[in-house]
């Protein structure tokens, strides 16, 4: 009875496809990150904008209340668009994640029958539950398993 260990996400990591969604997906999220900063200069503008009408007594309190208003449906605005970001890249990691493990199952289902493996455990990594403390070197089919993927995943 033959038990091999493997880390998914340093295959999705390393492989060729599976590094450049990862970056695909990165860009995506450096995109959206954008959007939010220059919303938020927005939001500090209108607050500076808000400060200097509260201040100023030549402008109606009704304009003042108008400004405030304003500065608070953007606010909330700002905090749904990024709530709604953190939603959708967590999902589009999700995604990526169940994709991608359909690919790795395939991968490994021929690395370890070619090497006479009959059980291949998620061994885990440092960003993921740790599920196995020790194994020998040996018995990692990480890399293997990377360049399986890239074969048959270009």
């Amino acid at each position: 009875f033959r038990v091999g260990v493997l880390d998914p996400q340093t295959v999705i990591e390393k492989s060729k496809a599976g590094s450049r969604a990862l970056a695909a997906l990165k860009e995506h999220a450096q995109a959206r990150e954008t959007v939010m900063k220059n919303d938020q200069k927005e939001l500090e503008s209108l607050q500076e904008e808000l400060k200097a009408a509260e201040s100023n007594s030549k402008m109606s309190e009704e304009e003042q209340k108008r400004k405030q208003e304003r500065f608070a449906q953007k606010y909330q605005a700002w905090q749904k668009q990024g709530q709604d970001f953190q939603n959708e890249l967590g999902q589009k990691q999700k995604d990526l994640v169940q994709e991608y493990m359909k690919k790795i199952e395939e991968a490994t289902s021929a690395v370890a029958a070619r090497h006479g493996f009959d059980v291949v455990i998620d061994k885990g990594s440092e960003n993921t539950l740790k599920i196995v403390l020790y194994n020998r070197d040996g018995l990692d089919l990480t890399n293997e398993v990377v360049k399986e993927f890239d074969r048959r995943f270009k």
